[in-house]
């Protein structure tokens, strides 16, 4: 492995012009034939869940109303500032219903009825376009509303979509421009940090760089497996810019780093450049295995996202690796010396620094350091057992002044008891509710007793105009299926226009045959994206079964979002729980491989997950039991198992591998104090880095809708990476390190000697000296 770590050094010195010019053009090619990671984003949480979850379930038994869960539904409110529609409103109306049954991908349009005050009525328009294809929504949206401007209504009559997916594609430009502005904000501070490290110009771009291009390579290699079939959230994107900068900056100064250090000693830049590929070379492999490995555990997740996430990121970070070995060493020795200027990076002989006098000063208690750790961190871990789930805060709304916004205000004015984002209430029934509609009754009065709901749209209330059971059957007997309707009623009838419209309405929440019957409703214990409405599911779910049970139903059951993020938050705590111990043992190996070592696998992985408890205890402890939140997102228990047991695991790789160096011919505690002085630097830059990104995602990602929980991601992460590299990696692994001795690397030749005496320095080895000799050349 070391002489294949020293040819790689030795080649790309050599060839440093072609590598430099075969990532460029090979980049460029990438992003400019391959479709873009945004575009192939899936952002439905509960498209991702089991077939066998209970608001697939319920879905699944509603799907002759709200169609399938792969197509979208775009509410169209049609309002007047007079006093009523008019002729020649309807007459546009039915227009409109034309014009938008004759857009792309537009499967039907459905009349849902006028409103109780007679001054609007709504369209639902149902589109083979995925809900979740956040560039086909876009593309639907902008062709819907193009239609709505092209039809002739009368002047102080307006129509506006409103829903989901409008509010979505209205937010979407934001979005964007919330990611570019978490990117760019992370950038900058990346390459302040780096300035302030380094004291540098020219080594913070060079550091950043292979991460800024592979960025942009990664994910046009992802969208490309997207376009495949692979599923991609918007986590994906946002975990991609945060582990490419983070995982890419670390290994940038694990290279940087030991190039200024060979450079201190006397060697030409090329020689550095060659020496230290060699030597960290195999920390940089695997510190990206780990990371791998801990990705590609997530197959065996339940949780869609979780299964699909982590190929493309395993992706992104396998072309990272690639880039820290090639591109970041032929732009070192491109650019030489000139990397640290104004610095000096002359001969000059070591210094102990700051953290070699700390681990000075740990090696000679080591015992009493590692307690007073374990406690401490054992302590904050205990906070754990007072997680809870939460949703995303409230709301999702339209940017202000969108079409979206009005179209929302304007269904909120005129249909109170509709629902931007309705919780579908769904129940089958033995026999068609046309003959005998007495179970529709019951049910409704039944669901209307819970006080779980408000706002409840039905059969016999479709659109504020109540139905009577036995009117129900008449106009069924007399006017036939309520889908099949005109939108006047024929001349002569002596039924009311409200009637008709109501009855007309019915056809969303009855099904043809007469079985399946659906209710619409907000729910009272919040916006079905917070984490009140979340808690609340359980509960709902006992009464609609209950209620069910006695309108005589067969089935029942509740979609919705709050129902989907229920059903996400549970299946996700059980992937956790699988998937910890299989990454553990996956990272265990490679360990073992890379240490050549049984026993430091064993409490270095033991660091990292109680590290990760007590992160997640303090996340607990700032968000639920001091700020007074519901709950966290159930996501950041999985991004801190993320980032802290996989990218954790870069540090102690360094770390040991620069102590096994020493250790080779020193004393062990020797051998700790001068790897500890020699990557610690390196270490709490890297923490800093990555601490600094997370910080950026919480200060830029935290306003908005669902702020408080992108907040608490960034706080949570940037507050573990912190405890992990200032306390973890630098004083509690040296101090085992101390403690163990020779055991650290049993079975190998080292486990079995001594190392309590000083032993001269032996010279490098010889694929060291080969290294050197060649870049001399």
């Amino acid at each position: 492995m070391n002489a294949a770590f020293a040819a790689l050094g030795r080649g790309v010195v050599r060839f440093k012009w072609l590598v430099l010019a075969v990532w460029i053009v090979g980049t460029i090619a990438a992003t400019s034939q391959l479709p873009s990671l945004g575009s192939q984003v899936n952002n439905d949480n509960s498209s991702f869940l089991p077939a066998s979850s209970p608001s697939n379930k319920a879905a699944d038994l509603a799907q002759p109303l709200i169609g399938s869960t792969s197509q979208s539904q775009v509410p169209v409110i049609v309002a007047t500032t007079g006093p009523a529609l008019t002729a020649s409103d309807q007459a546009a109306l039915a227009a409109a219903k034309t014009d938008l049954s004759k857009v792309d991908t537009v499967k039907s349009v459905t009349f849902l009825g006028e409103s109780a005050d007679g001054r609007a009525a709504q369209l639902l328009v149902v589109s083979t376009v995925s809900p979740f294809d956040q560039s086909g929504g876009t593309t639907l949206v902008n062709h819907l509303q193009s239609a709505l401007g092209k039809v002739p209504f009368p002047a102080g009559t307006q129509a506006h979509l409103a829903g989901q997916l409008a509010t979505n594609a209205a937010n979407q430009k934001q979005s964007q421009k919330q990611g570019n502005l978490i990117q760019g904000l992370s950038i900058l501070l990346i390459i302040v940090l780096l300035l302030i490290i380094f004291r540098a110009l020219l080594a913070p771009l060079v550091t950043l760089l292979p991460a800024v291009l592979v960025l942009a390579l990664s994910g046009a290699l992802i969208g490309g497996l997207g376009s495949l079939g692979l599923k991609i959230s918007s986590i994906t994107q946002l975990l991609l810019i945060v582990l490419i900068l983070g995982a890419g900056t670390d290994y940038g100064l694990f290279l940087v780093f030991r190039v200024r250090e060979e450079l201190y000693r006397g060697h030409e830049p090329s020689e550095a450049v060659a020496i230290a590929v060699f030597r960290v070379g195999e920390s940089i492999s695997a510190s990206a295995g780990t990371v791998i490995v801990a990705l590609l555990s997530l197959l065996f997740a339940s949780f869609g996202i979780y299964h699909d996430l982590g190929p493309p990121l395993a992706v992104g970070i396998a072309v990272m690796l690639l880039a820290g070995l090639t591109l970041l060493p032929a732009l070192l020795a491109i650019f030489g010396r000139a990397v640290f200027w104004p610095s000096k990076a002359v001969g000059r002989e070591r210094r102990e620094g700051l953290w070699g006098r700390v681990a000075g000063r740990l090696v000679r208690k080591p015992a009493l350091t590692l307690v007073v750790g374990v406690v401490i961190f054992g302590g904050l871990a205990v906070a754990v057992t007072g997680f809870k789930p939460g949703g995303f805060g409230g709301e999702i709304t339209a940017p202000a002044g969108t079409d979206a916004a009005q179209g929302n205000a304007s269904l909120k004015a005129h249909f109170p008891q509709s629902s931007t984002n309705p919780t579908n209430i769904v129940m089958e029934f033995p026999t068609s509710v046309w003959q005998d509609p007495t179970p529709l009754a019951v049910a409704t009065s039944g669901l209307r007793q819970t006080g779980s709901f408000t706002g409840l749209a039905g059969p016999l209330d479709p659109r504020g105009t109540a139905l009577t059971p036995a009117q129900l059957t008449q106009l069924h007997n007399e006017l036939g299926p309520a889908a099949a309707l005109p939108s006047v009623s024929p001349p002569g009838s002596s039924i009311p226009a409200s009637t008709y419209n109501a009855y007309r309405a019915t056809a969303r929440f009855i099904s043809t045959d007469g079985r399946i019957v659906q209710w619409e409703a907000g729910l009272k214990a919040g916006d079905p994206s917070s984490t009140s409405a979340l808690n609340a599911v359980p509960t709902i779910r006992t009464q609609v079964a209950h209620v069910a049970n006695e309108a005589r139903a067969t089935a029942n059951g509740v979609a919705g979002e709050a129902p989907g993020l229920y059903d996400v938050s549970t299946v996700s705590d059980g992937d956790i729980l699988r998937i910890v111990p299989i990454a553990v043992l996956a990272i265990g190996i490679v360990l073992a491989l890379v240490l050549r070592s049984l026993i430091a696998p064993l409490y270095l992985i033991a660091s990292v997950v109680l590290s990760y408890l007590a992160s997640l205890g303090i996340a607990v402890i700032a968000f639920i039991y001091v700020g007074g939140q519901g709950g966290i997102t159930f996501l950041l228990p999985f991004l801190m198992f993320i980032f802290l047991l996989a990218l954790g695991e870069d540090y102690n790789i360094l770390v040991m591998t620069r102590i096994r160096e020493e250790a080779a011919h020193r004393p062990l505690r020797e051998a700790v104090v001068r790897a500890v002085g020699a990557t610690g630097p390196t270490v709490t830059s890297a923490g800093l880095v990555l601490a600094g990104t997370f910080a950026v995602l919480a200060a830029a990602g935290g306003s908005g809708s669902g702020g408080s929980q992108v907040r608490a991601i960034g706080v949570g992460l940037a507050v573990g990476i912190l405890l992990d590299t200032f306390v973890v990696r630098t004083v509690l692994v040296p101090s085992t390190v101390a403690l163990l001795g020779r055991w650290n690397w049993w079975p190998s030749a080292m486990g079995r000697r001594h190392h309590d005496e000083p032993t001269d320095a032996p010279p490098p080895p010889p694929a060291a000296r080969a290294a050197v000799t060649t870049a001399r050349r």
